[in-house]
């Protein structure tokens, strides 16, 4: 190479944004990934499992930082104000992304507009349970009950404008029925009423439900995603009563808009890795859930059409979380 060529490609070199040179060794210090949740929930286990493989693979840590509270919208919007150089990644939900901009009127942040999708991490399937001594022992049962005495069963939700409850109301219009959706502060306490008696009918998530339907403690109705699940397969879909009938929870990564395409191809290809392997399909599937690795245009396409499905849910059963 000649004196003039080596002058050459140094000065283009000085002349590279400090920025552009950084992104070539990412990650040089360690990433963050917020959880808008408390540890232990489905979302956080399942962030933590991805950060502990990332920080295996990459020369830095990956850690999980939860915030919980104000049905997560301190943490995303934390998330979207984060400076976009992809050391702070956010857990973004059904509930987060999915659902509050339908039921949010003042919401401060704006999915599609604020963040760069990365993936789809996991689905979160869920189903229609009964306490034993319930009269309808099948969704056709439960489905004539319901016809029979308008707005008479009682409906647990894991709490207002939750993928349970949303998931409630949109299985009572898509049928025509009406239920009394009665909500709770959380998944556990309704369970905890179900299996007692005190309430006779409740949408979860398999995760959660799957043990009491194993311990004979609660029956299981129909699942609300599209197919029938490994865990429970004598269990019938709602779309196989209500065709086009879909819901479930969801558990993705994105980053703030403006992150580095190069560093957004790059998290998305080690998740996806990590997605496919056995070894993690089978933990997330024991957890009763599904992995859902793809594209960030896939994702992209996935955020927009759960946005317009929950918020034309929302409309129509009048749902608000801000009056």
């Amino acid at each position: 190479m000649s004196m003039f060529a080596r002058r050459t490609l140094l000065a283009t070199g000085a002349l590279l944004p400090l920025a552009a040179r950084a992104q070539t060794d990412y990650p040089n210090r360690p990433v963050r990934i917020i959880v808008p949740f408390p540890p232990g929930q489905a979302a956080d286990i399942i962030t933590r499992l991805i950060a502990d493989e990332l920080s295996r693979r990459w020369p830095q840590r990956v850690v999980v930082e939860n915030r919980a509270g104000g049905a997560g919208v301190p943490a995303i919007e934390a998330g979207a104000r984060s400076a976009p150089d992809g050391y702070t990644l956010i857990n973004g939900t059904s509930g987060t992304l999915g659902i509050n901009p339908g039921v949010i009127q003042r919401l401060p942040y704006e999915p599609l507009r604020d963040f760069a999708p990365i993936t789809n991490v996991a689905m979160v399937p869920l189903l229609i349970i009964a306490h034993p001594s319930f009269a309808a022992a099948d969704l056709d049962a439960l489905l004539a009950k319901a016809r029979a005495e308008p707005g008479k069963i009682d409906v647990a939700s894991a709490g207002p404008a939750t993928s349970q409850h949303l998931a409630a109301e949109m299985f009572a219009h898509q049928a025509g029925i009406q239920l009394n959706i009665v909500h709770y502060r959380g998944s556990g306490p309704a369970v905890t009423d179900l299996i007692a008696g005190n309430i006779p009918v409740m949408f979860d998530s398999v995760a959660s439900a799957l043990p009491h339907i194993r311990g004979g403690r609660a029956r299981a109705i129909a699942v609300t995603v599209r197919a029938r699940v490994a865990q429970l397969p004598e269990t019938p879909t709602i779309a196989e009563r209500l065709p086009g009938y879909e819901a479930a929870g969801w558990s993705g990564l994105v980053a703030p808009i403006g992150t580095p395409a190069e560093i957004l191809r790059k998290v998305n290809a080690d998740v996806v890795a990590i997605l496919r392997e056995p070894s993690v399909i089978a933990r997330i599937g024991e957890l009763g859930m599904l992995t859902d690795p793809g594209t960030p245009a896939e994702y992209g396409r996935f955020l927009a059409s759960e946005i317009a499905k929950w918020r034309e849910v929302a409309r129509v059963a009048n749902v608000r979380l801000d009056g």
